[in-house]
């Protein structure tokens, strides 16, 4: 079983750099990203930032289990901008990051080597200038138990230093009786361990989200 529980990120968005090759200019940027959702507004964002451009070509990777990655070359010749800035998505090992490339074209043709080389390098120096950071891999778990249960559930939250996320309670529809409801949050290597200890409880549900 792999137990590996942490992965490599950027904490904040880069500054923009700017690459230059034969009159030709790539501005990079890098952005943490936690979801698909968030890769069109920043690229027109950008768009606005630099209404001359003729191409926006950009490569994401999301996720550490399950990995979701894409890379667009907006025009460019295939696999000339896209893939080698997921390149240095990859060995760079970092993951949740979209990095764009902003291309205002300055009149000699680059030649799919020169582009490779362009998209490359400016990627390389926009991650080089991110502060890389190390996080968990967290895994989330919901617990279901009746009022009574609640100091037993506790005790094991505070034992185990388990993070809570989210607490609730409700009245449950049958007996009238309030029902407790927390979501929380442990390390991938100690999952197992947190769920079978609440799983082996007396009138406490847990499922994992």
């Amino acid at each position: 079983m792999d137990f590996k529980d942490t992965y490599n990120t950027i904490e904040f968005p880069s500054s923009e750099i700017l690459f230059k090759e034969k009159n030709s200019k790539f501005f990079g940027y890098a952005y943490p990203i936690q979801s698909e959702d968030e890769v069109k507004p920043l690229i027109e964002i950008l768009r606005k930032q630099h209404p001359n451009a003729g191409h926006f070509c950009y490569a994401y990777q999301i996720g550490t289990e399950t990995v979701i990655y894409r890379a667009n070359d907006d025009g460019e010749p295939s696999n000339t901008a896209g893939t080698p800035i997921y390149g240095q998505i990859l060995s760079f090992s970092v993951t949740n990051v979209l990095i764009v490339v902003v291309r205002i074209f300055g009149g000699v043709k680059l030649g799919v080597g020169g582009l490779i080389s362009a998209y490359k390098m400016t990627a390389q120096m926009v991650l080089q200038t991110c502060e890389i950071i190390e996080k968990t891999i967290n895994i989330h778990y919901s617990i279901t138990f009746d009022y009574k249960n609640m100091n037993k559930v506790m005790r094991i939250i505070k034992e185990k230093r388990l993070e809570i996320v989210t607490q609730e309670m409700e009245i449950n529809e049958n007996s009238g009786l309030p029902i407790g409801k927390i979501e929380i949050k442990t390390r991938k290597k100690n999952a197992e361990m947190v769920f079978d200890i609440f799983n082996l409880m007396f009138e406490i549900d847990i499922k994992r989200l």
